[in-house]
């Protein structure tokens, strides 16, 4: 992986002490999970670090924390020239011209056969969203960086084409029902599914063993005439107020269904625990690595059931559009507010209760797009 440097380089004064297979055009595959959840994406109604050795949390309910209060390092800030910094994380790339090229979405599975998964630690944000049964599945965006060895790559749902429209980028699956592609490519989002840039594994078992390199997949992009532009954010980036935030050290998001996903703050980053057990990622020679981001963004939305109009199987949805409220979790604390948002082509804008908004810090962001009304708990 390329060495990436912050867009924002932070000078910290210290005080007290150290901070630390199917084409878009071809016969598509039928919902395949069980459905268990009416806005459709669109215009009609209807997001390698060593391995951690913390230990594995507790698989029960956190409660919000109390009063506890931190003090923040002064920060004095030099912005880098524009144009350098990815707009998904605010890092830069060595190769400073690799910005200048389009995103690109990778659908990734999260169902218990999948983990772990491979690659995801190189991608420069990733989405979380729900999908039937209680499961989540990702969205992995890589603009700067790519890998050679990603997966296993999963199906097409509704929410997603809503959510890499704000980054203009096109979306690599592993099939999906023939009506949400149709819904998809109306939005004027690229599908490209299983074929070049794709491969399986004779080690797993499918669906939960379909791969691809990212290099070739931008490749066939190209051949499809999809455009170049860079992205636009998702969330923006930039210096949050963070002064007065309460800590947030354990975060457990009750995803429903049984499915806890535990993020624990230790040594700068937020460390991934999936139904009390360490998630990590694996890599070609068999390596496992924790899967860990420099800060979370959790943006509740309501969870509905999309139904095709004709034939086909319904399956969840999460409004993306309407707003809700918003969590930021960064170095340790947690900012709270609400989201907002333009348009599907637009980023998500989140604005405390005094109506100051709030940004990103430089970083690799893990975006939560969750169900309002489950419960997200921190101490």
């Amino acid at each position: 992986m390329k060495l990436r440097l912050p867009a924002l380089l932070l000078v910290v004064a210290l005080a007290g002490g150290a901070c630390s297979g199917d084409d878009d055009t071809s016969a598509a595959l039928a919902a395949d999970d069980t459905t268990t959840s009416t806005l459709a994406a669109g215009g009609s109604t209807t997001t390698t670090r060593p391995a951690s050795t913390r230990s594995t949390p507790s698989t029960s309910s956190t409660t919000t924390s109390s009063s506890t209060t931190t003090t923040e390092p002064e920060v004095s800030v030099t912005t880098l020239p524009e144009g350098v910094a990815s707009p998904l994380n605010g890092l830069a790339a060595t190769d400073v011209e690799l910005l200048d090229r389009r995103a690109l979405a990778v659908k990734i599975d999260n169902h218990l056969q999948a983990r772990p998964q491979s690659g995801i630690e190189h991608a420069d944000a990733i989405v979380e969203l729900r999908v039937e049964g209680g499961f989540t599945r990702f969205i992995a965006f890589f603009h700067d960086n790519d890998i050679d060895y990603l997966g296993p790559i999963r199906s097409l749902r509704p929410t997603d084409a809503t959510v890499a429209r704000a980054a203009g980028a096109p979306i690599v699956i592993s099939g999906g029902q023939p009506w949400i592609q149709q819904l998809v490519a109306r939005q004027g989002v690229g599908l490209i599914g299983e074929g070049r840039g794709t491969f399986r594994l004779s080690s797993r078992g499918a669906p939960h063993n379909l791969y691809g390199s990212t290099e070739t997949l931008r490749a066939v992009a190209d051949s499809r005439g999809y455009d170049d532009d860079p992205p636009g954010p998702i969330v923006a980036v930039g210096l949050p107020d963070l002064s007065n935030a309460e800590p947030a050290e354990t975060i457990d998001l009750d995803w429903g269904e049984g499915n806890h996903v535990t993020w624990i703050y230790e040594d700068g980053v937020y460390a991934r625990y999936q139904g009390g057990l360490r998630h990590d990622t694996i890599d070609r020679d068999g390596e496992a690595t924790q899967i860990t981001v420099d800060h979370l963004v959790v943006l509740e939305g309501v969870l509905s059931t999309a139904y095709p109009p004709g034939d086909g199987t319904p399956v969840p949805q999460t409004d993306t559009l309407s707003g809700g409220r918003a969590y930021l979790f960064a170095r340790g604390v947690v900012v709270e507010g609400t989201w907002t948002r333009a348009g599907y082509d637009e980023p998500f804008v989140i604005t405390t209760p005094e109506g100051d908004e709030v940004t990103m810090p430089p970083g690799r962001p893990w975006i939560n797009v969750f169900p309002e009304g489950q419960p997200i708990t921190w101490s």
